[in-house]
């Protein structure tokens, strides 16, 4: 298998910002790619049945499969990073995960990211982490009656996020295994995030590819496209392929321009139009 194999899909959360969200899928199958991803597109954990009903019809009538959906995960424009961790929220976590679930059941997505959150003030992380395997097994359990698999990722840029490294989001996968049983949670393997955060690419894709449940890319620096920064991504891609990776490379970068203009890099039979 090499690269040329794995399919490409478009985040619409950081991507086509140009445009009003249901108008994005849209946009991304005019750019020729088959499967969309996106952050929780909504404002609240638990949106009104009018609201999911319109985000449902945006990606069908685009003709675009939702390859990757995030649980509520609070205000991340304001820096907050998932609820999982955070106990005065924990409640709301859970009314989310139904949702979630029901989204992915009906558009065909099996991958759920769970951001973990921030360490909070006043919170003991210890006591954090135990509410995160907890919640983390109520989430794996939700995904597994679709199918479905639940992602665990670091992520750079938020000083308070714990999961910095691709092994710190291993060890709460096992953590949660150990405890619950629950095991249908797998790393997303973020190369912008990692690489920012300090991991040496080489080294997480040789210990863990075989953990890797998801994959999203920007180049660095900048979170641009790729060729706009340093990383070799061709080469880690064809490694995650040779490591047994057989899913979606969702595009999770800032666009340096237009985002229309943004994918002169990949030709067009290799955008994922199924």
């Amino acid at each position: 298998m090499t690269i040329h194999s794995l399919p490409y899909e478009v985040n619409c959360s950081i991507l086509f910002t140009e445009l009003p969200l249901l108008e994005r899928p849209a946009a991304a199958r005019e750019a020729g790619f088959g499967a969309v991803e996106f952050w929780w597109p909504f404002a609240e954990a638990v949106p009104s049945d009018g609201e999911v009903e319109a985000f449902v019809r945006s990606v069908r009538d685009a003709g675009v499969r939702l390859a990757g959906l995030n649980f509520a995960a609070g205000d991340l424009a304001g820096g907050d990073r998932g609820l999982v961790s955070w106990p005065a929220r924990s409640s709301e976590l859970r009314d989310n995960l139904e949702v979630t679930v029901g989204i992915g059941e009906r558009l065909g997505c099996r991958a759920f990211n769970a951001l973990y959150g921030n360490r909070v003030e006043g919170a003991d992380p210890a006591a954090q982490d135990d509410l995160a395997a907890e919640n983390l097994a109520l989430a794996g359990r939700a995904a597994a009656r679709v199918g479905g698999m639940v992602l665990v990722e670091p992520v750079s840029g938020a000083p308070r996020y714990p999961l910095r490294t691709a092994a710190d989001a291993v060890a709460v996968i096992d953590r949660v295994a150990d405890r619950t049983g629950v095991a249908n949670l797998g790393l997303l393997c973020d190369l912008y995030h990692l690489a920012v955060n300090g991991d040496d690419l080489d080294q997480v894709i040789a210990a863990y590819g075989h953990r890797v449940a998801h994959v999203q890319i920007a180049d660095a620096p900048g979170r641009h496209e790729p060729g706009t920064g340093s990383l070799d991504l061709d080469r880690h891609l064809a490694d995650l392929a040779a490591a047994g990776y057989r899913g979606w490379v969702g595009l999770e970068y800032r666009p340096s321009g237009a985002s229309a203009d943004s994918f002169a890099w990949l030709p067009r039979e290799r955008r994922g139009t199924t």
